[in-house]
């Protein structure tokens, strides 16, 4: 693909001319909700235009689903459960999730590219994630077969535990990972023998619309089914509907803490994935440009808008000054521009709306004394202007009780803390309300265990970061989240548990 104009300069008009072709490739024919095997059109008939946050122009309309479709959503999954997916094998649930794994393969680069246009994310991270999507109904194809319940036996007693699905699931994805939260929410419902209602961020609904395209015909009428719309009038009416037997959350601690609110009215059993603000900790015996690496792909990759991005950074007083002057260098060198640009280091923001949340942050950390080591300020470059940019920013000075460093700002921006004790370093690193992940840089195995063992927080990575293994558990401590994913155990979180005791004499 060229990415560049005839005279080898991206221009304003050039970038829309590329995001246009790239549309009129990928766009789904179908934008309307996907309900019972069928797409229809939302009850109301009404719609919203989904934006791409690179030109601001608009990359289609959507069906704007409401409670009354959502009841159509439910109605259509318990039918198809009732009536087929509850009698499937764990071989022909295996073979569907390997036939979907198949499928995402065979298309990874349109998807990519569709995720890019309405996500902002750069064209390679895209890529990347597509490869993690196709591993994800893979690992589950093969978990199913594990799903299998214990027997115990005692002289003349006999007793069975017994893992049986819920039903219909009610699932609700996040907008910073749009079709890769849909695998982590999709694989495991289905292997464990549900059927689902999903609803996508309104922000990003194409990649999912343009999945059940490709996969209507591999699983049965209504055993996934797709709402559009808002949160409000859409997500909610999911999380409160007395025939969702589960529901499955990805986003804020905020939207999180309402979905539990809702489910508690009819005892639904929830897991959720929520926000971080993950400390990654430096010590002192650590390679300054190594450490530079792993910092700014921790906190610069898909633009900041990671749950376990590493936003606060505690480095070691004695290589403070070098993986500063490095973390600079390389924030300041970074590519920010069009996502589809091979040369682009960091793309847009998913929407203004995000881009104004993140600015507000960092005014508020100005007003708070804050020293900007770099960014802080939205690109110079005037062919980004109608798009949702933000450079990366590096800020250090702030006290650690102030709302940028306490809350989750879900952007490229990096707080800094230097340190040489290690246990005041630890409490200020624990000090949030957050537990999703944290990280620690060192050579040394004995430090790197102590710290691990000492962040409160559910994935630890060493040396590295945002890689995940399918297999390891993923999710949150404190108010991170409830539950996990990725892994062998999020079977149990679509599973209901039944024993069953025998008297043989």
């Amino acid at each position: 693909m060229s990415n560049v104009s005839d005279d080898g300069s991206n221009t304003t008009e050039t970038i829309r001319s590329r995001h246009r072709a790239v549309a009129e490739e990928v766009i789904p024919d179908h934008t309307q909700l996907f309900v019972g095997g069928e797409w229809q059109d939302a009850a109301s008939g009404d719609t919203f235009d989904t934006l791409d946050p690179t030109t601001g122009e608009v990359l289609a309309s959507v069906a704007r689903g409401r409670a009354e479709d959502v009841d159509r959503a439910v109605e259509a999954a318990w039918e198809a459960y009732d009536e087929e997916w509850s009698e499937t094998s764990t071989s022909e649930r295996q073979a569907v999730l390997d036939a979907i794994a198949d499928c995402i393969e065979d298309h990874q680069d349109e998807l990519a590219k569709l995720e890019t246009l309405d996500n902002g994310k750069t064209l390679m991270e895209a890529r990347i994630d597509m490869d993690g999507i196709v591993e994800q109904f893979r690992f589950f194809a093969g978990a199913v077969q594990t799903n299998r319940g214990q027997t115990t036996d005692e002289p003349g007693v006999s007793g069975r535990v017994i893992h049986e699905p819920y039903g219909v699931v009610g699932q609700i994805i996040p907008w910073n990972f749009p079709l890769a939260m849909v695998s982590w929410k999709i694989a495991p419902a289905l292997a464990a023998g549900n059927c689902t209602v999903i609803k996508p961020a309104e922000q990003t609904p194409l990649s999912i619309l343009r999945l059940m395209e490709l996969i209507e015909d591999i699983i049965p009428d209504g055993v996934i089914n797709v709402v559009t719309g808002y949160g409000e009038e859409a997500g909610e009416p999911i999380s409160k509907h007395e025939d969702v037997r589960k529901l499955a959350f990805t986003g804020s601690t905020a939207v999180g803490k309402q979905v539990m609110r809702n489910a508690a009215d009819t005892v639904t059993d929830v897991t959720l994935e929520l926000g971080g603000k993950s400390p990654v900790v430096v010590h002192a015996d650590a390679d300054p440009e190594e450490a530079v690496q792993t910092i700014a792909f921790a906190i610069f990759a898909n633009t900041g808008e990671c749950c376990e991005a590493g936003s606060r950074l505690f480095v070691h007083e004695e290589v403070a000054d070098d993986v500063l002057g490095g973390l600079v260098a390389a924030a300041e060198g970074m590519n920010v521009g069009d996502p589809l640009d091979d040369e682009t280091d960091l793309g847009p923001k998913v929407s203004r709306e995000q881009v104004e949340r993140t600015m507000g942050y960092l005014e508020r950390a100005r007003e708070g004394g804050a020293n900007f080591l770099a960014g802080g300020e939205p690109p110079e470059d005037e062919t980004l202007d109608d798009g949702c940019f933000v450079k990366p920013t590096l800020i250090e000075g702030l006290d650690h009780d102030h709302e940028a460093v306490q809350e989750e700002i879900f952007g490229p921006v990096l707080e800094v803390f230097r340190w040489d004790d290690y246990d005041e370093m630890m409490t200020l690193a624990n000090d949030v309300e957050y537990g999703l992940a944290g990280g620690v840089i060192t050579n040394d195995l004995e430090k790197a265990d102590r710290t691990v063992r000492d962040i409160e927080a559910g994935y630890i990575w060493v040396n590295t970061w945002h890689e995940m293994s399918p297999g390891l558990p993923y999710g949150g401590y404190k108010q991170s989240g409830i539950g996990r994913e990725l892994s062998a155990d999020t079977l149990d979180h679509y599973t209901q548990t039944k024993s069953v005791k025998y008297d043989l004499e």
